[in-house]
């Protein structure tokens, strides 16, 4: 059964770093692309980047470019989310999600019906 768990999240000040780590298992990892998300209570949930098995960058938002920064170890099937010079309106659940690389271009779309999605994990930034 395919699996993402994500962890690296927690409270930290504004301008630190965070990274932020999703681990996948059940499925095989070459044939995914995966998303970073966020959410904020009462709001939509969006995408802030995408990348592929190959470590190419499918989709960067452009709220995020410039701090945050998407990368993958696809020999701990991992992928990471660095997060520097953060503030409080990064402040969100944060979900990594996996989906085929034949809807590779929908990789930023919360609402596609085909992701695998984690539990997601809990930034706060302290001002």
């Amino acid at each position: 059964e395919p699996r993402l768990v994500e962890s690296g999240g927690g409270l930290v000040q504004a301008g630190g770093s965070l990274r932020l780590s999703c681990v996948v298992s059940g499925l095989y990892f070459d044939d995914y692309v995966y998303g970073w998300f966020r959410q904020v209570p009462g709001k939509e949930r969006e995408g802030i980047s995408c990348i592929s098995s190959s470590g190419g960058i499918v989709y960067s938002a452009d709220s995020a470019k410039e701090r945050f920064t998407i990368s993958s170890d696809n020999s701990k099937n991992t992928v990471f989310l660095q997060m520097t010079n953060v503030q409080p309106a990064d402040t969100a659940v944060y979900f990594c999600a996996a989906i085929s690389v034949i809807y590779s271009d929908r990789c930023h779309d919360p609402d596609t019906a085909f992701f695998r999605w984690g539990r997601g994990t809990q930034v706060t930034v302290s001002s």
